[in-house]
């Protein structure tokens, strides 16, 4: 299996998985991107999955099911959350489903905070280090922000993700590491991994490459929202605010911290 992240907007990615002949596209906000990698490398998509119902991570799906009927073809299924509306959806799926594409297992995991409908998809391609797909709740270095959940929403969403195998890939939907990794040394400035981290994705970003995907295990080690357990993190949420050392009122304190951070 090939895993692509294709560029769309300014710093979103459309995740793409393929076998040489069909592909799993995954949050399509953009179709033009995903039908020029499609002509390129001469793929058909056998289907779509969507995390959550903004429109940076949908507004493609239209375009992809007109490019499928103009062709004669029927268009792709596509694979969603329910409740939240979302137009093209052809399938609602939820916590425990398991979808089949490309004679792979796609777990459905809810993962509420960023959006209430937010899911991730873990694949475990055989031979291969596990992928996570997870939208926009986890980011390398960071977090979703709290559009529509709690912090103690996002804080479990974010527990379950941390507990998948350290070398799952994780297949985030922006391309923010620069950013969050600046503002997460501000949180731990003495985390030795997070700044070797930094300089490595700085390097990578120099040269055009994107950062991603990162690593289950290098988040918990520099990610800290990943990390509200930590004494440091508590330490820097309490001069925020934060009432306690709990962990949900440290992520909180630290997301709010981090809305007005530059």
């Amino acid at each position: 299996m090939k895993l692509l992240a294709v560029p769309a907007f300014t710093d979103n990615y459309i995740w793409m998985l393929h076998d040489a002949a069909h592909a799993v596209v995954v949050d399509p906000g953009d179709a033009a991107p995903v039908l020029a990698m499609l002509d390129r490398l001469k793929l058909e998509i056998a289907g779509i999955l969507v995390t959550h119902h903004h429109g940076d991570h949908t507004g493609g799906l239209a375009g992809l099911a007109e490019r499928a009927r103009q062709r004669g073809r029927v268009p792709p299924p596509v694979l969603g959350p329910a409740g939240s509306g979302i137009a093209g959806l052809t399938q609602t799926v939820a916590e425990g489903d398991t979808v089949e594409l490309l004679g792979l297992g796609f777990q459905v995991l809810a993962v509420p905070g960023h959006t209430l409908d937010h899911l991730a998809y873990v694949a475990r391609p055989a031979g291969e280090a596990p992928l996570l797909f997870c939208g926009d709740t986890l980011f390398s270095g960071g977090c979703g922000r709290l559009f529509e959940g709690t912090a103690a929403q996002m804080h479990a969403s974010l527990g379950r993700l941390a507990a998948l195998p350290a070398d799952t890939r994780v297949c985030c939907a922006h391309e923010y590491t620069l950013s969050n990794l600046a503002f997460a040394s501000a949180v731990e400035p003495d985390n030795a991994e997070l700044a070797a981290h930094r300089a490595h994705c700085e390097a990578l970003r120099a040269r055009g490459e994107p950062t991603l995907p990162s690593r289950i295990g290098l988040e918990r080690a520099i990610n800290p929202f990943l990390r509200s357990g930590e004494a440091a993190v508590a330490a820097q949420a309490r001069a925020q605010g934060a009432a306690s050392d709990d962990p949900v009122a440290v992520l909180a304190a630290i997301r709010t911290w981090k809305n007005h951070y530059r």
